[in-house]
């Protein structure tokens, strides 16, 4: 199984950035997917959950508004639209599979490798 994501990179506070996560080796459909974060010397955040057809989503409290998950099973990838980027969004974003519906991290079978995004002021 592998979580690939991307799309990350350095981007001016406002901007905007597009994150995929190309699944393989397991039927994305099955699995709730999760988008969390990471910056240097913070826990894991939470970020966006989307369902297994996409009907239902989430967000956590720090993106919320600025940001939108989304998926494409038939092309086994999940996506996350950031906007009205801020430095404080700067982190290392992993997307995640998940068996039950859930934002808490603990709980995810499937990690990606994560993908960098760096905001500047």
């Amino acid at each position: 199984v592998q979580l690939q994501a991307s799309g990350g990179g350095l981007v001016q506070a406002g901007g905007s950035l597009s994150l995929s996560c190309a699944a393989s080796g397991l039927t994305l459909s099955n699995y709730a997917m999760g988008w969390f974060r990471q910056a240097p010397g913070k826990e894991r955040e939470f970020v966006a959950l989307i369902s297994l057809t996409g009907s239902s989503t989430i967000y956590g409290d720090s993106a919320k508004g600025r940001c939108t998950v989304s998926r494409d099973n038939a092309k086994d990838t999940v996506y996350l639209q950031l906007s009205s980027l801020k430095p404080e969004d700067t982190a290392v974003y992993y997307c995640a599979a998940s068996e039950i519906w859930t934002t808490l991290g603990h709980q995810y079978k499937y990690w990606g490798q994560g993908t960098q995004v760096t905001v500047s002021s």
